[in-house]
């Protein structure tokens, strides 16, 4: 089984890349504590997605740490990787968003994968009932959402997006995405609409159970976006959107596995704290080894 993550961010309110910050008792990143959790449900494929200037770096750094029988591909998310026959003249420094990242592996997955953000925890649980779902739905052409409640994904130090679920039953009807949510007065806004929420809707945290079939629909939408008259510096192509919009065409189901765990992310620099207290206490507790990787 695959594990796909997305490390190639800027972490423009963090401060500094925090994909690489040394969060961890012995100064682990926080993408280690998650590819910790994946190898010991079943993963055996791990995948990452971060800027050109770090595949070196982290090729090393992680080789040196996971087991000799773990395949590892670090790959670069680049703006110049377009579709066959597209071009892009304008002028951009940001990536083309997860679902651009997402495709950035089509040559090495072939297989069902989980795809997740680099820069969240998302709990132990969360890839024991992501990796049983895969097993059960590996011949199918069945996508998964491992859900969380939003009350529990906020930051104390500032708004948030979320993809705002609508669930029937464990089916996901659709996604909902939401730049600016914050708590208030016992309630969640979302700055930028005006709507309120209870603090107890499903969100997407971004980690998606996925098949093969997803790439072919990231191309062709790649290349409507880049033919697109309100294409502009900053617009990107989020896997949400990608998986909604095959889900209501018919092309696939998308099931809500619960998580079953914590979540928390690093958004903001005064989230650091938080992150670095939670994880000195799960290492603690015995949850994870200390060192982590027992070859350090």
């Amino acid at each position: 089984m695959t594990l796909l993550l997305m490390a190639a961010g800027s972490g423009s309110r963090y401060g500094k890349l925090k994909q690489f910050d040394d969060l961890g008792p012995n100064g682990e990143f926080l993408m280690e504590f998650g590819i910790s959790d994946a190898l010991k449900n079943g993963f055996d494929h791990i995948v990452l997605i971060t800027k050109k200037d770090n595949v070196s770096f982290l090729e090393d750094h992680l080789r040196n740490r996971l087991p000799a029988n773990i395949k590892l591909d670090v790959l670069a998310q680049e703006i110049t990787d377009l579709p066959d026959g597209c071009t892009f003249e304008g002028e951009r420094q940001k990536p083309w968003g997860t679902a651009h990242a997402v495709w950035t592996a089509r040559d090495v997955i072939n297989g069902p994968f989980a795809v997740l953000n680099a820069d969240d925890f998302y709990g132990q649980p969360a890839y024991e009932n992501a990796a049983n779902f895969m097993r059960a739905h590996k011949d199918d052409n069945t996508y998964a959402l491992v859900g969380y409640t939003l009350k529990n994904t906020l930051s104390e130090h500032g708004s948030v997006s979320r993809g705002v679920c609508q669930v029937d039953g464990d089916n996901l009807i659709s996604v909902d995405e939401r730049l600016k949510l914050e708590a208030k007065d016992g309630k969640v806004i979302d700055e930028d609409s005006g709507n309120e929420y209870t603090g107890e809707e499903h969100v997407s945290m971004n980690f998606w159970v996925c098949k093969p079939s997803i790439f072919e629909k990231i191309e062709n939408d790649f290349r409507a976006f880049l033919n697109s008259k309100d294409l502009g510096a900053k617009s990107e192509l989020y896997i949400p959107k990608i998986i909604q919009d095959m889900l209501q065409a018919g092309e696939i189901k998308v099931k809500v596995v619960p998580s079953g765990g914590d979540w928390f992310g690093v958004t903001y620099a005064s989230d650091r704290e938080t992150a670095v207290s939670y994880l000195q206490k799960k290492t603690n507790a015995g949850k994870y080894s200390s060192p982590l990787w027992p070859n350090e």
